[in-house]
């Protein structure tokens, strides 16, 4: 079939809802002085109409969470078979009910002010919950983030793209053409729904073990949303485009890089049945790489289910969002904010970087040493840990490298375990730092000639 044989409506059904959702989460719009996005716009207006009532409502969410989870734990996952999207959402493993549990408990410290002050301390945990806090700003930009999503992964955008970029991920990267969907439903949508797609093809026979494993940790890529918090978090926010362009730029190095060196180089190309890869991504005769994504996006396209399904996979979208992160966020942000600000422990691991960046002439070196190593844990701590540094080059060298690092083991490092791509702990660890050693010259490069 080719796309005039589809009617208008269909035709409209891709082009309508895809470019809708380019404008709100790639065009670059003036506020004041800046550049930033609409989806950023509308959330900086939340923020500012019911900014004092977000802490409230993020301690809300992140207990429903906790005991949601605690209640399907004790009574069974079974009992939500026939609602599989919160069985998805509360059903989780060991480690993480235990965060979730943590991380309510630490909101409710600090929303009302009981317990020790190292936890509920403006510079720990306040700094989190605070009206201005993070989780303000992760309240705010899920909102609208995972509201319109949809537009970008469920009209075919990403179909079009598919195809068009066939020619280009096998001789770059070294993958098959339909591994840039995952990609591209990474970048504009999350790292997690990247890992998830990856896992679920290496499962259904798609990718070998080598391509999931590339796929996995080098493409699940940190989304624009997620993005957006890194750069506002650490006071940047007027600076969103040339920080995004430069973690494109330095993640397009290190996914050159990384496919073709150890430990990802080493994995076997066969498929989970050992089978080797003997797969044609050949386009069909009648089509050109243009005219055969265009079909393939209208196809899509046509297949939509409506407004009413659109805003129910925002309103999944929004709750996976506030409910997945929001408590690993509390937790484990509280516990490396309180480590960083009473213990020298990350001065101590961050030591071995100091002549690096000096060498590179990054401003207060080691207090941005303290950072580099923490983002193993969650992407989200280098921007907390950085945020008080007073040189901005410094802290737009953290936010970018933070992003670029990819492996945080609070989402996908932790999704990245526990699904069947073939990947292990030892694995994960050379490759964040791997990425880090071929990400940071470039990031700081750039920051010297922005600064």
């Amino acid at each position: 079939m080719k796309a005039k044989d589809f009617k208008a409506a269909s035709h409209l059904r891709f082009i309508i809802p895809s470019l809708i959702g380019v404008f709100l989460f790639m065009f670059p719009v003036a506020q004041g002085d800046s550049i930033t996005i609409p989806v950023a716009l509308l959330a900086d207006a939340l923020k500012g109409a019911i900014g004092e009532q977000i802490p409230l409502i993020m301690t809300i969410i992140i207990s429903i969470t906790a005991i949601g989870t605690l209640l399907v734990k004790f009574a069974g996952p079974d009992k939500l078979d026939e609602t599989p999207f919160f069985k998805s959402l509360f059903d989780v493993p060991a480690v993480w009910v235990v965060t979730r549990v943590l991380g309510m408990i630490f909101a409710l410290m600090v929303y009302f002010q009981v317990g020790p002050e190292p936890i509920i301390s403006d510079v720990t945990g306040g700094l989190l919950l605070g009206s201005g806090g993070l989780l303000s700003t992760l309240f705010a930009v899920f909102l609208f983030a995972g509201l319109f999503l949809p537009l970008l992964l469920n009209f075919g955008l990403l179909e079009l793209f598919g195809v068009v970029l066939t020619k280009i991920m096998r001789p770059l990267f070294r993958l098959p053409g339909r591994s840039s969907i995952d990609s591209l439903a990474s970048w504009l949508g999350d790292g997690t729904i990247g890992v998830l797609l990856t896992s679920k093809q290496y499962e259904e026979g798609y990718y070998t073990k080598r391509e999931a494993a590339v796929i996995g940790t080098t493409f699940s890529i940190v989304s624009i949303t997620f993005s957006i918090v890194v750069i506002q978090e650490v006071g940047l926010g007027d600076m969103f485009i040339p920080f995004y362009l430069t973690v494109a730029l330095a993640g397009f190095v290190a996914a050159l890089i990384m496919p073709r060196i150890p430990p990802l180089s080493r994995k076997e190309d066969t498929y989970v049945n050992d089978e080797p890869d003997d797969r044609s991504e050949e386009v069909p005769e009648q089509h050109n790489v243009f005219t055969y994504g265009y079909t393939k996006a209208v196809e899509r396209g046509s297949k939509s289910k409506g407004i009413g399904h659109f805003f129910k996979e925002g309103g999944q979208n929004i709750l996976d969002m506030w409910m997945g992160v929001a408590p690993i966020v509390m937790a484990l942000g509280t516990i490396a904010l309180v480590i960083a600000e009473f213990t020298p422990f990350f001065a101590w691991i961050g030591t071995p970087f100091i002549p690096l960046l000096e060498l590179m002439q990054v401003p207060y070196a080691q207090e941005a040493s303290e950072t580099i190593l923490v983002g193993f844990a969650d992407m989200f701590l280098p921007a907390l840990i950085g945020a008080g540094i007073e040189s901005e080059m410094t802290r737009f060298i953290i936010a970018s490298l933070s992003v670029t690092q990819l492996i945080y083991m609070s989402e996908v490092g932790g999704l990245l375990l526990g699904s069947k791509v073939p990947v292990n702990m030892k694995d994960l660890f050379i490759i964040f730092l791997l990425r880090t050693l071929i990400t940071l010259p470039i990031i700081t490069l750039i920051a010297h000639l922005l600064f």
